[in-house]
């Protein structure tokens, strides 16, 4: 599934014009790569947290035509919140004020998280995927406002690369799933599996 998507936002969006704009950014810092259509504009700022207390986190975005590129990277450090009070609580806030179309296991690689898709009340749309790995909180976001190329919002939400190796998972957690998707279709890690953390990427 998330290797079909990805495929046609290319092949759609990736005519020789949006080659030449589209470039991967990377931060080795932050231990992420992303593609985007312009150079971003990067800023520092406070998220909130659940428990109301607020932690540094850098905005990276760039907003052309009538679609908005976003990455956020929140640094969790010690603050002892579980990775599930993390991402429902990005969730939550993410989604107030629109529909939630989709709310369903993301991986990039073995990096796990969840993925969303928001149907905004102003028309807009959006394609959203957050992290918890390695003390930060990873929330990407591609919307098309009203107007704006959907598919570009794909394209910009599946582009995001974790650098540096790692999982959020353990060994056997990770063994549990791959078992798990092997159980399931008689193949390891099948493409197009439901189970979205099944798909080889």
């Amino acid at each position: 599934m998330r290797l079909i998507a990805f495929a046609l936002a290319a092949f759609v969006a990736g005519g020789p014009a949006a080659a030449q704009n589209w470039q991967e950014y990377s931060y080795p810092a932050y231990s992420f790569t992303v593609a985007f259509p312009a150079d971003p504009q990067i800023e520092t700022t406070a998220y909130r947290l659940a428990d109301g207390r607020t932690v540094e986190a850098r905005v990276y975005a760039v907003r052309q035509n009538d679609s908005v590129f976003t990455v956020m990277v929140a640094e969790l450090g010690n603050t002892g919140l579980d990775e599930s009070a993390v991402i429902d609580h990005a969730a939550k806030t993410l989604s107030e004020g629109s529909e939630v179309k989709i709310n369903i296991p993301h991986r990039v690689y073995q990096v796990y998280g969840r993925q969303l898709s928001l149907l905004g009340a102003d028309g807009s749309r959006s394609m959203v995927a957050l992290f918890d790995f390695n003390g930060r909180l990873y929330q990407i976001e591609g919307k098309a406002l009203r107007g704006g190329n959907p598919l570009d919002m794909l394209r910009f939400q599946q582009s995001l690369v974790f650098t540096g190796g790692g999982s959020n998972r353990s060994a056997e957690a990770i063994r549990a799933i791959r078992e798990a998707c092997r159980s399931a279709t008689g193949v390891a890690n099948p493409a197009g599996e439901d189970d979205p953390r099944c798909e080889r990427r």
